[in-house]
């Protein structure tokens, strides 16, 4: 293989483990915005349903995001330097937000203590799990905005403006409500498992109107592209055009299956959609990595280094997506057992065993 073909294999790689992230583990932050917006008798029992959700997969999903910082970081040693310079402020305050959320989600349920503390870390929760896509979109943003320049190895972009630019806000306002879409089209499938038509109801409703919000959102977002980053509207009307109009009708298809009822249908088209949006993005933007001085091939490490990245990569996924798979099954399945019931049967289980063993 050529340099290119190695390079594009490995940007490929990346892409589709970043889709991956944000059909997993997206859905797992957009479960921390519900938890932020629920209100009334119903509130207590939706938290309860998303943490029910949650709480046998949330921290695996994050193994994509290792995986796309250890490629980046190998593959593309400039563009990580470059992202983690430029880029500092957003990314510092995605880290804190996926440790602040992680350590919340822990606290909040199983050491508690106190009425106001256990409010407390469930606030942190909440907004550690709206703060961080929005953080990642508006870094996405910034990426195809621009305004990051690299020459002889060094890095040029403002700390600030470079992601706060109209464009880069509201890519990470869009990056909010679809991580809000997948978790209440998923939600509404694991009420309807549960049996819980009330709260059924209620997240399919809230799965309609976010569908609709992120619309409107990825419309303002595609509008103010054609002026802050016309290379990406460009592609996304030319070579990507069939992924771009695929997003649109997937989304109508999943709306439409919300409104008739068939949830399965809809938390697949879901993921559909969302692979197509970052797949367009990802079309849209090629051969850039980072708009508008750094590309793939520029950008790539050696051939050698390339292919033992791709071998090694492969022979990880052989061990990671069995069990992955076998993960979700034992906890996603329509008779899954509760997280807690499944810890406290283990525990009850031990001790049974030592009391036999006396």
């Amino acid at each position: 293989m050529t340099h290119l073909q190695l390079a594009v294999l490995c940007a490929a790689l990346d892409m589709l483990a970043l889709i991956a992230y944000a059909a997993l583990g997206g859905a797992d932050f957009g479960g921390g915005v519900w938890d932020l917006l629920a209100r009334g008798p119903q509130a207590e029992r939706q938290r309860q349903a998303i943490a029910h959700a949650l709480g046998p997969v949330w921290e695996a999903n994050n193994v994509w995001l290792v995986f796309v910082l250890v490629v980046t970081w190998t593959a593309f040693p400039i563009v990580f330097a470059a992202l983690s310079t430029a880029l500092f402020i957003p990314l510092t305050l995605v880290l804190v937000g996926i440790i602040f959320r992680g350590t919340a989600f822990t606290f909040r349920w199983e050491f508690g203590g106190r009425q106001w503390i256990r409010k407390a870390w469930a606030r942190t929760f909440s907004v550690a799990s709206t703060i961080t896509p929005f953080f990642l979109g508006a870094a996405a943003g910034a990426i195809a905005g621009g305004d990051i320049h690299i020459h002889n190895n060094q890095i040029i972009a403002n700390y600030w403006t470079t992601w706060l630019t109209p464009f880069a806000l509201s890519c990470g306002a869009f990056a909010v409500a679809l991580c809000s879409v997948l978790a209440a089209t998923y939600l509404t499938v694991e009420a309807e498992q549960a049996g819980d038509q009330e709260l059924m109801q209620t997240f399919r409703v809230r799965a309609i109107i976010a569908g609709a919000i992120t619309a409107l959102v990825g419309a303002l977002a595609a509008i103010l592209s054609i002026s802050e980053s016309p290379l990406l509207w460009k592609g996304l009307i030319g070579r990507a055009l069939p992924l771009s109009l695929g997003a649109v009708l997937i989304g109508l298809a999943t709306a439409a299956c919300l409104l008739l009822a068939y949830h399965r249908a809809a938390r697949i088209l879901v993921v559909g959609e969302t692979v197509c949006i970052l797949a367009a993005w990802a079309v849209a933007q090629y051969p850039y990595l980072v708009i508008p001085d750094v590309t793939i091939d520029g950008a790539a490490t050696s051939s050698n280094v390339l292919a033992l990245l791709l071998i090694c990569s492969l022979a990880g996924m052989a061990i990671l997506l069995p069990s992955l798979w076998y993960l979700f099954r034992v906890f996603k399945s329509e008779n899954a057992p509760h997280p807690r019931t499944t810890v406290a049967t283990f525990v009850a289980s031990l001790s049974s065993d030592s009391s036999h063993d006396a």
